[in-house]
């Protein structure tokens, strides 16, 4: 029996009137959204595959954690001795724990310790990985040291040895190439002499980083999501940014300079962050990635739900205290010149001497997250605000609205905005695909003459077809409003396989594997082909009357193509008519997109489009880009 068919026609004008009816879109219009939840730093996108690195876990950071989280004492050969984690005489004040190998017999082998990365350390064979360790003898002639990756049982896939011989603590470093593929490898030290010896900041990284970055991304993960065209990168969160309470609220300047000398910190997801993916190679990745940097500061308050969680609630939101606000603005207005000063500067020469002697053109600066609107919230805030735009005018303040699309937090974040005059708002929600058909037309009757719309969260609570295809008929609405929704980020990006604080994700993923979603490949086709001009009133079909079928049709100015966005959500099959006289002289050939439950993953093909008549099949999306003659 053949399926019925809904009627869906879309009309474009004559020439004269297409013209007529362009308005812009936003240049920044889709993006990305980076938070260190679900792994997504540490064990994930920051390439490091030594967990614990400088013996920093705590059991503030996770129940039963502590500095040997992740290692093993490991005696070889008969070998005698302890070990034990020291604080007396740290490489910093920053890196305050350590290990001593106390060796009173090297037997056969000799003593050490083992790591096993974050469950496990993925290695290739015929690949490099570049090792580097801090090291002291404290005690007894010359330690020879070897250090190497093998498997569980023992077998060793290459190996590196050196001596330490230096009373105070040195850097140590060499390339370790393995003969071997296993994604479960551990890293070995093993010390060959009588007496002390110090161990911190014991670090390996790939040599083949993404775009070969020191201290940079894992490859595979860093091309998943340059492959997403992101105009935009927001970072490092969420409610990462303000933090379980004031102490554990995000401070920038912790997490630049020498790794070794940077502050961890624990991670309100419950695990730690090395911050060793800190605000240097978050702006140096968006770099690479062609994405223009989106930094989130805390607006001076804590998480609303500190101490607790969403449901029962805890100690509540907590303000910086008056009396230090001063220094936290300074704080505030120095990453600014970080980021954007010459290498003169005070800050600007901290940039240059990490490499990066021009700035990176910061244009976006987020304050507050999805913030409980407090009268202590609204006075930092304020602030903030005016503190930034006296000395950087040039900056867009970006403000928050709370965690939902409605609301008291809503509707007060909007206050406070349209009183200050903030420039951009950043909207959060997350909810069922419903909503999204339903509120197609949210941003249709926004007013056009205050503050911007970024939204900086948004998900449909799942990565089933039904889910991908609901949010790539709501981004229908986000260009046809593109003159008042400036920005856009699906959120959450990562999550590590096993390790999942929030779900949906866009991009799953384990030690050795990517795994995008539908979802993503949703966000891929709209950013890949974005426009800077809406056509609008091209489309002659009732939305009030069937909400699943959406449609767009943008125009990108450098080529000259025109690129139609068809979004059926229903389960039956949609005719469409496209009246390709109206577009004037194009080619008859267009690359034509179709993304499906049942494929996987987005489809292209050249087909004949002098006619203009396709049926859009159930549950699908197409994208058709049609190029100037």
């Amino acid at each position: 029996m053949q399926r019925p068919l809904f009627t869906f026609i879309i009309a474009l004008y004559s020439t004269a009137t297409f013209a007529q009816q362009q308005k812009a879109i936003s240049p920044d219009l889709f993006g990305i959204f980076f938070e260190d939840i679900s792994y997504a730093a540490d064990g994930g996108l920051y390439a490091e595959l030594i967990q614990n690195r400088s013996f920093e876990y705590t059991g503030s950071d996770h129940r039963g954690w502590n500095p040997m989280t992740a290692w093993e004492y490991t005696p070889r050969g008969y070998a005698y001795g302890k070990l034990s984690v020291e604080t007396k005489s740290p490489l910093n004040e920053n890196n305050t724990h350590y290990i001593i190998l106390d060796i009173q017999d090297a037997g056969q082998e000799g003593l050490g310790i083992t790591n096993y990365g974050f469950n496990g350390i993925p290695v290739k064979a015929g690949e490099q990985y570049d090792l580097s360790l801090f090291a002291a003898k404290l005690a007894g002639n010359t330690m020879p040291v070897t250090v190497s990756l093998r498997n569980r049982k023992g077998d060793i896939y290459g190996e590196t040895t050196f001596d330490v011989t230096n009373k105070n603590w040195q850097q140590y470093a060499a390339g370790i190439t393995v003969n071997k593929t296993d994604d479960s490898a551990c890293l070995v030290i093993i010390a060959k002499g009588i007496g002390q010896l110090a161990v911190d900041q014991v670090s390996l990284f790939p040599k083949k980083t993404f775009k070969g970055r020191v201290n940079g991304m894992r490859a595979d993960l860093g091309q998943a999501i340059a492959d997403l065209h992101p105009r935009f990168m927001r970072f490092p969160g969420g409610c990462l940014v303000h933090g379980d309470g004031i102490a554990n609220i995000y401070n920038w300047k912790n997490t630049i300079g020498p790794l070794e000398a940077r502050v961890d910190q624990r991670n309100i997801w419950n695990y730690h962050q090395s911050v060793g993916l800190g605000y240097f190679e978050y702006f140096q990745f968006c770099e690479d990635i062609g994405a223009k940097p989106v930094p989130i500061l805390a607006a001076a308050v804590s998480c609303q739900n500190s101490g607790g969680t969403w449901a029962i609630g805890g100690t509540g939101q907590k303000g910086i205290p008056m009396q230090d606000m001063q220094a936290y603005i300074q704080d505030v207005l120095d990453l600014v010149e970080y980021a954007n000063g010459p290498a003169t500067s005070a800050w600007g020469a901290k940039r240059a001497a990490a490499g990066h002697p021009e700035p990176f053109h910061l244009q976006y600066l987020g304050i507050g997250n999805e913030d409980k609107m407090t009268p202590g919230f609204e006075e930092r805030f304020t602030m903030i605000y005016h503190a930034v735009k006296a000395k950087y005018p040039e900056i867009s303040v970006i403000g928050t609205a709370g965690p939902f699309s409605e609301g008291e937090d809503y509707d007060k974040g909007w206050e406070i905005v349209n009183k200050l005059k903030v420039p951009v708002v950043d909207e959060h929600y997350y909810n069922d695909p419903e909503w999204f058909l339903k509120n197609n037309a949210r941003y249709d009757k926004y007013d056009r003459k205050k503050a911007k719309v970024y939204i900086g969260e948004y998900a449909s609570k799942g990565n089933k077809f039904i889910n991908a295809i609901s949010e790539a008929a709501y981004m229908t609405s986000l260009e046809r409003n593109g003159d008042v929704v400036h920005m856009a980020s699906y959120a959450p990006l990562l999550a590590k396989k096993g390790n999942t604080n929030w779900n949906p994700d866009l991009i799953y993923f384990d030690n050795t594997g990517v795994y995008p979603t539908l979802n993503y490949y949703v966000q891929q086709l709209f950013a890949a082909n974005a426009g800077d001009v809406y056509i609008s009133d091209v489309l002659t079909f009732d939305r009030q009357k069937d909400s699943t079928l959406a449609a767009s049709v943008v125009k990108d100015s450098k080529t000259g193509d025109v690129i139609v966005k068809l979004i059926n959500a229903g389960a039956t099959d949609a005719k469409v008519k496209i009246n390709l006289k109206a577009l004037g002289a194009l080619l008859p050939k267009a690359q034509v997109t179709v993304l499906k439950e049942d494929r996987g993953v987005p489809v292209t093909v050249e087909t004949d489009f002098t006619k203009g008549n396709i049926t859009l099949d159930g549950l699908s999306m197409q994208v058709i880009r049609l190029h100037k003659r």
